[in-house]
């Protein structure tokens, strides 16, 4: 297994990904809660940067986590001792509980683990009859990164680039491919939308006035061009 303390540096405050990770991961949530409103039991795998589960933990009964990162536990435990949640350190492929949740979150996990059908599989066994799955990825054929290959910048639309190793990704989604994982591993897609459509880089786009309204319209046009978007979210229940 990794050591996924080795990739925990990507996600401290102050890394260079910080402002688009704080911009996709405040987003998202808010788009998931639309759709179920408040929550019973929620069960996320993965703490990342922390803004998920501040968000989701306002809205659920009952709050569970997955990581395998010791020292990204201790960070979010350390500065999030005011929130009840239930944390238990472990990779996914090895996660065990008899508990059904009525929503899973895999927000951004996919794309770091060896067998992304596996896990959905695996977790299928902890969603209930009724219960809602959300799964967030990066999308390898976003806008920008198709911009970027013609201009000769990455190999191709599925190469990983050094920011996408150093977060310890294995693998760029498409539209298709992220759909095709969710329904192998015995899923319904019922909606899918994008996560912030990104026409330029980010250093442009923050010197633009208004930048903070562009931004908030990039997230807001991008529901409807999932193909074209930095990220997908997928909604989908048992098959």
């Amino acid at each position: 297994m990794r050591n996924l303390d080795l990739e925990a540096t990507e996600y401290q405050p102050d890394a260079a990904t910080s402002f688009e990770n704080n911009l996709i991961l405040k987003w998202y949530p808010e788009r998931v809660l639309k759709s179920t409103g408040p929550i019973g039991s929620l069960l996320e795998l993965g703490i990342g940067h922390g803004y998920t589960a501040e968000l989701f933990n306002k809205n659920c009964d009952r709050h569970v986590i997955v990581d395998g990162a010791p020292s990204v536990i201790e960070q979010f435990r350390d500065a999030h001792t005011h929130l009840e949640i239930e944390i238990f350190e472990s990779y996914f492929e090895n996660f065990e509980m008899d508990e059904k949740f009525d929503v899973i979150v895999m927000g951004f996990v996919l794309e770091h683990v060896d067998d992304p059908v596996l896990v959905l599989n695996r977790f299928r066994e902890h969603l209930k009859s009724d219960g809602k799955l959300f799964v967030a990825v990066p999308n390898g054929e976003s806008l920008n990164r198709r911009i970027g290959f013609e201009m000769g910048l990455i190999d191709s639309l599925s190469s990983l680039n050094k920011n996408d190793l150093s977060l310890g990704h294995k693998r760029n989604y498409s539209l298709d491919s992220i759909v095709a994982d969710i329904e192998v591993a015995g899923y319904r897609v019922i909606s899918q939308e994008g996560i912030y459509l990104k026409p330029l880089p980010l250093a442009v786009l923050q010197s633009l006035e208004n930048s903070a309204a562009n931004f908030d319209a990039m997230l807001q046009v991008g529901i409807q061009f999932p193909e074209l978007s930095v990220g997908i979210l997928i909604e989908a229940v048992v098959a």
